[in-house]
């Protein structure tokens, strides 16, 4: 607003400049609008003009990002005052330059290659957060640091799981060689509450959480909102039990026989990177109780289900089936399991058990296709939002934040499972249709039957001129007195 001013630090910016000065690697998680950004420049002007062929890399979500960081270096350093010029920019190009003294900086694209060839000083990474596919770029940016080069990441949160939480989070348990920084907006001596309401007034819970509270969790693009996910921690508990053949079985409820349930399983090959994973869910309430997560072979887990659901009273046993669950489901039909879901070939309609095994269209096992999937993912969240749904699990949870939106696309991301999300969507479309539909159809059969009376009323039919007609009453008397004196006639 004023202009050009001279750059006077403030507190929590010289203590960041000392975390630049003592270590070689910093990671910055900051609310916006701090003076990060301009902060690094101009360590990135005391680095290049004080130092002889340093070799300075800017990367950031886009490349012209980039190049307007680097721009910010050009006008520190173009503005600086004659005594202290000791070097001077002798090549000048739009989106790099470089010094008399042979230190340079360019700014860089997020391509694959980006950097290979480089042996840099110091790399900085602006909005880290939000660079697309940095986990693969870092892989080949830190050999380029590996002979005592730098690294500043620094960024506003974008959600979980992706490079920058991951190495913040690491760095924080002091897992990995980053030091990490955190700036809240009142780190500002001109912020306080009532800047903060203002600020916020026509922002939305997200918005806020990524540009001001550095929140993880409430920042991200995630299928289920983040207040939502917020609303799910309540719940998180410890399991009471941890059992099972690789106490992979958590249970948080014993079985009530008073009680319905609903065991719903995701079946993986067992030697990849997925889960076989399975819920147990309390349908009277729609609470889970227990939950199962693990690398087991086809033979085992089709063993372990028939089991855990009759530890549940016979559970509804809803298994996915894919190429793999064919498998798991053919085995508990030999098992005879008497509770097995089946649906008519093609369709997500549900069919009972006795009935599906006199028809040759129906098939056992949920399907979950191009057409089924939005439908269970957007029940799940249906069933989150309205909060119609308790989950105790902590395992569940953490693929919930890590589940997103993907080019439009529910997925969870890259290095990251969804074998309890699925199952749970399946789970809560089964109970909002298969089994709601069952309970509506046995209650309409009740009402009918409930509905059924004998009535002892008798019509009459006779016309005039019929044998026992009554229609007037001239013929009704002589009826009656027909009854009356019937003596005489029969006398």
């Amino acid at each position: 607003m004023k202009g050009q001013i001279p750059f006077r630090t403030y507190d929590y910016q010289d203590e960041l400049l000392e975390s630049f000065n003592d270590h070689r690697f910093n990671i910055v998680l900051k609310a916006r609008q701090l003076g990060i950004s301009t902060l690094c420049a101009g360590y990135v002007v005391w680095m290049m003009l004080f130092h002889k062929d340093k070799n300075v890399l800017v990367m950031a979500t886009k490349f012209g990002t980039a190049a307007n960081l680097v721009k910010k270096v050009k006008n520190v350093m173009k503005n600086l005052p004659q005594w202290i010029k000791i070097a001077e920019i002798s090549v000048d190009n739009r989106t790099s330059f470089e010094l008399s003294n042979g230190s340079q900086i360019k700014a860089s694209s997020t391509s694959s290659d980006a950097g290979r060839s480089e042996a840099l000083s110091l790399l900085v990474i602006d909005e880290a957060a939000h660079v697309e596919g940095l986990d693969d770029l870092w892989m080949g940016l830190y050999p380029t640091l590996s002979t005592g080069g730098r690294c500043i990441a620094l960024s506003t949160p974008n959600g979980v799981g992706n490079w920058f939480h991951q190495t913040y989070v690491d760095a924080d348990i002091a897992s990995n060689d980053f030091f990490p920084t955190k700036i809240m907006w009142d780190a500002h001596p001109d912020r306080d509450q009532s800047w903060f309401d203002k600020e916020t007034k026509n922002m939305s819970r997200r918005e806020i959480a990524q540009e001001l509270e550095c929140n993880f969790n409430m920042s991200g693009e995630t299928v289920i909102h983040p207040e939502d996910l917020e609303k799910l921690e309540e719940f998180l508990e410890e399991p009471k039990y941890r059992t099972g053949f690789d106490r992979n079985l958590h249970i948080w409820k014993n079985y009530e026989p008073e009680n319905s349930y609903l065991l719903v399983a995701d079946v993986a090959r067992g030697d990849g990177t997925d889960y076989s994973a399975f819920h147990v869910i309390d349908v009277t309430n729609m609470e889970q109780v227990a939950e199962y997560q693990g690398k087991v072979d086809l033979d085992m887990f089709a063993d372990f289900l028939y089991d855990v659901g009759g530890q549940f009273g016979n559970a509804m046993l809803v298994v996915e089936n894919n190429n793999v669950g064919y498998s798991v489901l053919t085995k508990l039909s030999e098992k005879s399991y008497p509770n097995l879901y089946f649906s008519v070939k093609s369709t997500h309609e549900y069919v009972e058990q006795h009935v599906a095994e006199t028809r040759s269209n129906c098939i056992a096992g949920f399907t979950t296709s191009m057409k089924t999937r939005p439908l269970i993912i957007a029940k799940l969240e249906e069933f989150i939002r309205n909060r119609l749904i308790k989950i105790h699990s902590r395992r569940i949870f953490n693929e919930l934040t890590t589940f997103v939106w993907n080019n439009g696309k529910p997925e969870a991301m890259k290095s990251y499972n969804d074998d309890l999300v699925l199952s749970l969507a399946i789970a809560c479309w089964v109970r909002d249709t298969a089994l709601v539909a069952n309970q509506r159809d046995s209650e309409y059969k009740r009402a009918f039957l409930g509905a059924i009376t004998k009535s002892q009323v008798e019509l009459n039919t006779t016309i005039p001129g019929m044998v026992g007609y009554t229609g007037d009453q001239k013929r009704r008397d002589a009826i009656e007195e027909v009854k009356n004196y019937s003596w005489i006639f029969k006398g």
